[in-house]
């Protein structure tokens, strides 16, 4: 997917709007707990303004719905962006009409706007015609840089692209090519490690996966749908009855095509989903009644080591057991330590959005990955190998 970057456009004296991504966590005192995301636009805004360009962002924070929720205004956000970027970031009420209209006016090169949350707006959901032109009469050039939010057509991620010419900024041309070249031109061998709760929810990255990986680790809840369809006793372990027959196959196809599907061969088990539960480890296949899979086992964390030490790519989506409890968070931690060791040998670790990329932040490892996507949908549905809308609307390189 080779689309025209900031790089390849005249930015200068140009009013630039810009798709970000600072749907960030807030407290109940309305201060950031993490401002990834915010740093992650940072290359891309500091670019902008060197080349002379004045920046208008948009962003959504939380699910307003369509209503305007003081708790939700992105004011945090800019007080925080301007302390990281060292300069005074402008704000406006809401998203378009006068005010709006008028401080993007007035914008000189190197000043930087902010725009009241998006989804104050139905309209924006909704990918509205008219709302997507009144945001784009704000500025001269399009950046999409939000890859969190480029797996849905939006107003502010597709609609836009039909009144300004549009380009990736530094974030979603760096999420395209990691994910992309991963999936097109791995090296190998090439492994991937699925994990959360639900197989229904990963069915097509499967299928994709056992078509071009080479070796195919599963954890979660889901593998307990895996276990089922293998016919071992899971005990009161929760799983998807509708989709057995779907994981039978899927481990069929990956037998025909000569893949590696690792299953856990041991599992911790507990007598109730609580973090101070009773918890033990036992044969994947033999888990009593009255207890639950909550974890993968030591012998499956050792599996997995012995099938990484070779891989050349790696690539995970989705913990590998409830990480939010610290007893039933090893094997997850247990994998972050194999995919820190792996990427200082010279692997390429790319762990694709959502709770695992949470977990490798939580343990202050991302920067010892080769690549953490900021994605938790468009990354699984760029796995899935499905067209993302707020990329395709991009211009062409």
């Amino acid at each position: 997917m080779n689309k025209k970057t900031v790089r390849d456009i005249d930015v200068a004296g140009k009013r630039v709007l810009v798709r970000v991504d600072f749907n960030v966590p807030l407290d109940a005192e309305q201060h950031i707990t993490d401002d990834t995301r915010i740093v992650a636009a940072l290359p891309t805004i500091e670019y902008l303004l060197d080349k002379d360009a004045s920046v208008i962002l948009m962003s959504h924070l939380g699910r307003p719905k369509g209503q305007v929720v003081d708790t939700m205004r992105l004011t945090p956000v800019a007080t925080r962006l301007a302390a990281l970027l060292k300069r005074p970031v402008e704000t406006s009420s809401d998203a378009v009409g006068p005010e709006a209209e008028e401080k993007a006016q007035a914008l000189q090169p190197g000043q930087v706007l902010l725009l009241e949350n998006l989804r104050f707006h139905k309209e924006e959901e909704k990918n509205d015609p008219e709302f997507a032109r009144q945001l784009a009469s704000l500025g001269d050039l399009y950046v999409n840089d939000a890859f969190g939010t480029a797996h849905r057509a939006h107003a502010s991620t597709e609609g836009v692209t039909h009144y300004l010419p549009g380009v990736s900024g530094f974030l979603v041309e760096k999420e395209i090519n990691f994910l992309g070249s991963a999936l097109e031109n791995p090296r190998r061998p090439f492994a991937a490690i699925v994990g959360g709760a639900k197989v229904s929810d990963k069915i097509t990255v499967l299928e994709r996966l056992i078509k071009i990986a080479d070796i195919i680790l599963i954890g979660g809840g889901m593998a307990n749908t895996f276990l089922k369809a293998q016919g071992f006793e899971i005990g009161d372990s929760l799983f998807e009855e509708a989709k057995v027959a779907e994981a039978k196959a899927l481990i069929a196809q990956a037998q025909q095509q000569g893949k590696k599907f690792i299953l856990p061969p041991d599992v911790v088990i507990a007598d109730r989903f609580a973090a101070d539960a009773e918890h033990k480890v036992v044969p994947a296949q033999n888990v009593p009644q009255g207890w639950r899979i909550l974890d993968i086992g030591p012998a499956t964390i050792e599996e997995f080591r012995r099938a990484l030490a070779e891989a050349q790519t790696i690539v995970w989506n989705g913990t590998l057991g409830v990480a939010e409890m610290p007893a039933f968070a090893k094997g997850t931690n247990a994998t972050i330590e194999i995919l820190i060791e792996r990427t200082g040998q010279g692997a390429t670790t790319i762990i694709g959005g959502g709770d695992s990329a949470a977990a490798v932040e939580q343990a202050g490892a991302a920067s010892k990955m080769t690549h953490v996507s900021t994605g938790g949908g468009a990354s699984l549905e760029f796995l899935e190998g499905r067209v993302l809308p707020g990329v395709a609307a991009l211009q062409d390189a």
